[in-house]
């Protein structure tokens, strides 16, 4: 049993004021993998009084200081790769190879970028030719609460942390309480790279005491949170009390649209990203709209395709899918398929109950129903798992309509090879990011998305933006 019930404040591995402990439960086997410990008030007001003191020098730091610490960190990050990987195994349930190459991976990558676009990013410059005496100065936010999920956990803490050190930023990262073993090997690294302390704090909590006792906490400044758009309404609640800036990646119910013209991996490269991490992506491909001349085909292939698609322990190596993370999330999922075909949708693959020979852990069936409307709760859920609701359209009108009847607006999908349709209708999607053709989204790219998809944007120039404010100086020469 791995035991981790410290917290690092101000540079430090401390114990909590007043010890919460609980299990961190392994997904694939239902067993208990290690212990922490939740954090309350006061080891909240600790962990900011740290960071408000740590921001009044690091604030103030130089570019050339943030980079050298930052490729310091780098550097470690890539040393403990396996152990991040092992970590995220245990936690989460994510296969061995995709934990590797995918989860940790994408740590690596946001972490190499944002180094790319801090060295490139100017903190003062003119406002332009006309006005040369007027002076931009790009300023740190301050103190920040990054709150982080369980479904991607290095892929989300790299995305706030490393623009958030970057900027010049001070925070407090409570990762999930489900999966924090990724998030401490982290603040491992930046202890063992030097950071000054104070400039980074790791409090383990849950939402309802520890993130809502950070949130509400006047010496914030800022929070950067991703998880449920339920979740991201309470704090928005609570960051309007003090005006704090707030940035949100919530849910998502993302459209695929597949044109007759498709190519030939169109239909199963849309279930693939759909059943990918086990369905617990925001920007999953979930449901798949397909042009009515090709809908009973496209049907036929994603019967063949889900009820071969591999569902295995995660300790093995391979491409194939583990658990999802818990009990509660297995029963939801589950409760949603009974709804999807109480509804009318037609199950074609998949459905109620585990894979065969997979008694223990939280596996789920690769599920797909057709003849989905758009009223469906299947169809207007997020249900982060591996279902996929099709849904036939007549005309490009009516899938741009589908598409964007939906509260939410992160992430769709566009199969065609006719260039000017996928302009034509990659402008009228209402979301944050349109995938063309399995093009995928560059690393650097903005990530976010509109409506109930959240607010603000990671990743990149902008990712690095979110954290910093902007001062217009008068008369600076």
């Amino acid at each position: 049993m791995i035991e981790k019930k410290n917290f690092y404040i101000n540079g430090s591995w401390v114990s909590p004021k007043n010890p919460k402990d609980i299990k961190v439960v392994n997904p694939a086997t239902e067993k208990d993998c290690a212990v922490i410990s939740l954090g309350g008030k006061e080891d909240i007001n600790d962990a900011v009084l740290a960071a408000k003191e740590a921001f009044k020098t690091w604030g103030f730091s130089s570019k050339e200081e943030r980079l050298s610490l930052l490729e310091n960190f780098y550097a470690l990050y890539k040393k403990r790769w396996n152990d991040i990987t092992d970590a995220i195994v245990q936690e989460m349930g994510a296969p061995k190879d995709f934990a590797s190459k995918l989860q940790t991976g994408t740590g690596a990558s946001h972490t190499k970028s944002f180094i790319r676009y801090l060295k490139e990013f100017e903190f003062e410059k003119p406002l332009g030719e006309h006005a040369k005496n007027q002076r931009l100065i790009y300023e740190p936010k301050g103190v920040c609460a990054l709150i982080t999920p369980w479904n991607w956990p290095i892929n989300q803490v790299t995305l706030k942390v490393i623009p958030a050190l970057a900027s010049g930023c001070t925070m407090i990262l409570k990762p999930s309480e489900l999966a924090p073993l990724s998030a401490i090997i982290i603040a491992e690294l930046i202890d063992e790279a030097k950071f000054p302390k104070g400039v980074f704090n790791l409090v383990n909590g849950d939402g309802a005491t520890t993130g809502d006792a950070l949130t509400s906490h006047p010496d914030v400044n800022m929070i950067s949170f991703t998880g449920s758009t339920r979740a991201g309404a309470l704090i928005s609640q609570n960051a309007a009390k003090d005006f704090k800036r707030v940035s949100l990646e919530l849910g998502g119910k993302g459209a695929n649209i597949i044109f007759k013209d498709a190519d030939a991996e169109a239909i199963e490269r849309g279930a693939f990203r759909c059943f990918r991490n086990s369905g617990q992506s925001c920007n999953a491909p979930t449901r798949m709209l397909v042009e009515r001349p090709i809908y009973d085909e496209a049907i036929e292939r994603l019967k063949k395709y889900a009820s071969e698609f591999k569902v295995d322990d995660p300790s093995k190596e391979g491409e194939h899918i583990g658990p999802v993370i818990s009990d509660v999330q297995f029963n939801k999922i589950q409760g949603l398929i009974q709804k999807g075909i109480d509804e009318g949708a037609k199950l074609v693959a998949g459905g109620p109950g585990k894979p065969e020979g997979l008694k223990d852990g939280y596996y789920v069936k690769p599920t797909v129903f057709a003849d989905v409307n758009n009223n469906m709760e299947i169809a207007r859920t997020e249900i982060f798992g591996p279902v996929l609701s099709v849904i036939p359209f007549e005309t490009e009108e009516e899938a741009i309509q589908i598409a964007n009847d939906t509260d939410y607006g992160l992430t769709n999908y566009i199969q065609t090879q006719d260039t000017e349709k996928v302009q034509r209708v990659a402008r009228k999607l209402r979301s944050g990011m349109v995938d063309v053709n399995g093009a995928g989204i560059a690393v650097d790219a903005p990530f976010g998305g509109f409506k109930h998809s959240g607010i603000g944007r990671e990743a990149g120039k902008e990712g690095l933006l979110e954290f910093l404010e902007v001062k217009s100086v008068g008369g600076w020469n």
